[in-house]
């Protein structure tokens, strides 16, 4: 008997708002956070306002060793856990998968760097803390209670997906019952956006922040840096049913791949990451036919956009689902994009509302249903894509 694989709860930190009644309110009333940092008047963001890590997990003296990429993942896992109705000895032997990304906010971190010496009166004596990759994770499972299997993923932009990917397998497999899953992710610091405004992938301009992230449109000119976080509870469907828990939606496949073609580029005909949607189909048992929305990655840069305008073109031939862009509502959040855009995904699924990329005037595709324009509509399949630096490919199906 194959095990069937459930999400139970959810919790989202984001530009958009905390919460998916937030989330679906800014959705359709077309209301967005795209400002201009005060460091940087060139580039735009898309910040996450009003966030205290407090909120969410009460004081808490481990809070210091936190980046705030790492207090959004804290933040939305608590989240998810205060929705689950497990209490904290009940969460033992859940599982705990995180996707995270470096903390690339060097120069507050560090300000008097000299000669390469780091080291100053008021430097706190566990500063690696805020560098380790699993913090956050650490963090988490000693606030929930978590005893169980886990892993700290930071495959770049597909992280997140992955960690809940990787808690996905080992659910169906049968190693775990249940699992906290999801990621977060904030790279709007001078060194984050240094970083990738150096390799040429953002959006560098003066014209109206709001306009500036436009996926799969001809005159995209770069992504536009987001932050925040989403986690998840993962059931086993049987174990889910007989709690009565609230189940949002199934997961059905999932799939990896990586391009081994080029550390920043996509691979130029887009192979690894088309083998990647098919396998999740094929986990799944759904052909590209029974897939009703695809959330696509849609970073708003040359390259990736059009790669990924190509993959879908040819994988959805003579069937055309509708396709989103949520980085156009959020921003791009790095390693939390694919956690974020699947809790964004499942409150429109609930919901039945799908909203348009915004910004898109031109598409770059004209064989392909890119949503222009926000409208009510019921769905029961969806497919989430991230494709990241260094060739990393993730895809998850889900049904209602």
């Amino acid at each position: 008997m194959k095990r069937r694989v459930v999400i139970t709860s959810m919790g989202v930190i984001s530009s958009l708002g905390h919460g998916q009644g937030e989330i679906i309110h800014s959705l359709k009333e077309g209301k967005v956070n795209f400002v201009r940092p005060d460091f940087d008047h060139e580039v735009a963001c898309a910040p996450v306002s009003n966030f205290n890590v407090r909120d969410y997990t009460g004081r808490f003296k481990d809070g210091r060793y936190l980046s705030r990429g790492a207090k959004f993942a804290v933040a939305a896992a608590m989240a998810a856990v205060k929705n689950s109705g497990y209490k904290k000895e009940g969460l033992a032997e859940a599982g705990l998968f995180v996707g995270t990304g470096p903390n690339l906010d060097i120069g507050s971190e560090f300000p008097e760097i000299q000669n390469g010496n780091i080291d100053r009166h008021d430097l706190q004596a566990l500063w690696i803390l805020k560098f380790l990759p699993n913090t956050a994770a650490s963090i988490i499972a000693k606030l929930a209670g978590i005893h169980g299997e886990n892993l700290t993923i930071s495959t770049a932009c597909s992280a997140s997906l992955q960690a809940i990917g990787e808690a996905f397998r080992k659910i169906k497999a049968g190693y775990l019952d249940f699992a906290i899953a999801g990621g977060g992710d904030s790279r709007l610091s001078p060194g984050g956006i240094l970083a990738y405004k150096k390799a040429g992938a953002l959006y560098v301009g003066n014209s109206d922040p709001e306009k500036a992230s436009r996926p799969f449109d001809c005159n995209r000119k770069g992504f536009v840096p987001g932050e925040g976080g989403a986690f998840f509870l993962l059931e086993e469907l049987e174990m889910a049913k007989k709690r009565g828990a609230k189940i949002y939606s199934e997961i059905c496949g999932y799939a990896s791949s990586l391009d081994a073609y080029n550390m920043t580029a996509p691979e130029r005909d887009g192979k690894w990451g088309r083998i990647a949607v098919l396998s999740s189909l094929r986990e799944a048992e759904m052909s590209p036919s029974q897939i009703d929305v695809i959330s696509a990655h849609g970073t708003g840069t040359l390259l990736n956009d059009a790669r990924e305008a190509d993959l879908i073109g040819d994988i959805y031939t003579g069937y055309k689902p509708q396709v989103i862009a949520l980085k156009s509502w959020i921003g791009h959040t790095a390693s939390a994009c694919g956690a974020m855009e699947l809790a964004i995904s499942l409150t429109c699924m609930q919901e039945n509302y799908l909203p348009e990329i915004r910004n898109l005037q031109e598409p770059c595709h004209g064989e392909i249903n890119f949503v222009q324009e926000g409208r009510s509509l019921s769905f029961g399949t969806c497919i989430i894509e991230n494709f990241g630096f260094g060739g990393q490919n993730s895809v998850l199906v889900i049904k209602k």
